[in-house]
C-alpha cells in the first residue's frame, strides 16, 4: 500500500557516514545500526556558522569515528551550535553525549524523553527487576523466556554515551528559529512518550524521526516501567494531529527508508493497518488469550528471541487499546493474563 501512495524525492541514498543535500542548508546524513533495522537517518541543519545536529546514532565506536569523519567532511570543520534528539531510543540519542562534549553545546530534547532516557541508562549492568519479570509472566513468558530477558536486561544503556547532566527542554509549539527557516515542535506520543517532530511550515518540510516512516510502522509497545500504558492510543492522536499540522505535500525527512511526499495517506494507511490487527482481535478474543497467543493472528515473521520482547509490547499495546474501548476485558490465572471479548 505504502507504495502506491508516497512518492520518493531521492533515488539514491548516502553512504554510511556521507551526505545528501535535501533541502537549502539541510543535510542528509546515514549511519550503520547494529539491529535488524541497519541504518538511521540522521540530519545535519546549517545555522549561520554553525550546524544543528538532529538525532545522532548509537554511542558505539564505528559511529563515533564515523562522527569524526563528518566533522573534516560535509561540517568542514566548523562547530556545532546544538544537538537536538526526536525522542530516547538508542539510535538517535546514543551519541548525544559524545557529541555535546566534543562541541560543549546544549542538548535539546523533550522532558519525558530526557527523563525516561535517564531512567533506562540508569539500569545498565543491573538485575532485571521483579516487576518486569512479572510483568512478561502474565504475557505468557516460559521459564527459558524469562531467563532471556533477564539476561538481556539493561540493553538500552549500553548503545548511550553518558547524557549531558542537563538538557533544554522542547514542548509542543516551540518554534527554532535556524538559519532562514523556523521550525515548529509538534510532538506526539505512542513510539515514544514525547516524541518531537519538526516542521517548517513555510517550505512544508518535516523532519519525522520515527512517528511516521515510509514502509514500516514504528514499534508501539506496552513496558514493564508503564504496565497499563494504552500507547496506540496515544499513536492514534498523535498521527491525526500530524496530519492536522502539515500540508498534504510537505516533504517527510524520516529516521528510516527514504525521504517522500505523500505524508496523508501514508497516515491513514498506517492507521489502517492497526485498524485491521485491532479487527483480528476482536474476532481471535470471542475465546480467551494470553498475549502471546495471539502472535501468530498479528505478525507474518516469525517471533523468536531476538524479536519477543518487542512483539510483546507491540501485542499489549492493541489489547490495551480494545481494553480502553471496553471491548475486552481481562483475567488472572496462574499469574497470566487473559484477555476476552465483553
Amino acid at each position: 500500500m505504502a507504495a502506491m501512495t508516497i512518492r520518493y524525492e531521492f533515488e539514491q541514498r548516502p553512504d554510511y557516514g556521507t551526505t545528501l543535500p535535501v533541502a537549502d542548508d539541510i543535510l542528509w546524513l546515514r549511519m550503520p545500526l547494529p539491529f535488524s533495522l541497519e541504518h538511521i537517518n540522521l540530519w545535519v541543519l546549517r545555522d549561520a556558522d554553525h550546524w544543528v545536529v538532529v538525532d545522532t546514532g548509537v554511542g558505539d565506536d564505528r559511529t563515533i569515528e564515523l562522527w569524526k569523519q563528518v566533522f573534516m567532511g560535509a561540517m568542514q570543520n566548523r562547530p556545532a551550535s546544538h544537538i537536538v534528539a526526536t525522542h530516547l531510543h538508542p539510535d538517535h540519542i546514543g551519541c548525544a553525549g559524545f557529541l555535546a562534549r566534543h562541541f560543549d553545546v546544549d542538548l535539546w530534547m523533550a522532558r519525558e524523553e530526557y527523563m525516561l532516557c535517564r531512567v533506562l541508562v540508569a539500569d545498565t549492568n543491573k538485575p532485571a527487576p521483579e516487576e518486569g519479570i512479572n510483568f512478561y509472566k502474565g504475557a505468557g513468558f516460559t521459564d527459558e523466556q524469562l531467563k532471556g530477558y533477564r539476561r538481556a536486561f539493561g540493553f538500552f544503556g549500553k548503545f548511550v554515551t553518558p547524557l549531558p547532566e542537563s538538557y533544554k527542554r522542547l514542548r509542543d509549539g516551540d518554534r527554532l528559529p535556524l538559519q532562514d527557516r523556523t521550525w515548529e515542535v509538534i510532538s506526539g506520543g505512542g513510539h515514544s512518550p514525547e516524541h518531537c517532530c519538526f516542521y517548517d511550515r513555510e517550505q512544508k518540510l518535516l523532519i519525522a524521526g520515527d512517528q511516521l516512516l515510509p514502509t514500516i510502522s514504528p514499534n508501539v509497545s506496552v513496558w514493564p516501567t508503564e504496565p497499563l500504558a494504552n500507547p496506540l492510543r496515544d499513536w492514534f492522536t498523535g498521527l491525526n494531529k500530524l496530519k492536522s499540522s502539515i500540508d498534504e505535500e510537505t516533504l517527510v525527512l524520516p529516521s528510516h527508508g527514504k525521504p517522500f511526499r505523500g505524508a496523508w495517506p501514508r497516515i491513514d494507511a498506517l492507521i489502517q493497518e492497526h485498524e485491521e490487527r485491532l479487527d483480528v482481535l476482536r474476532d481471535i478474543c470471542r475465546q480467551p488469550h494470553r498475549t502471546v497467543d495471539v502472535f501468530p493472528a498479528l505478525y507474518r515473521s516469525k517471533i523468536n528471541d531476538g524479536n519477543l520482547v518487542l512483539a510483546t509490547g507491540e501485542a499489549l499495546a492493541h489489547l490495551h487499546y480494545l481494553l480502553g474501548t471496553g471491548e475486552l476485558t481481562s483475567y488472572e490465572e496462574d499469574s497470566q493474563l487473559w484477555y476476552t471479548t465483553t
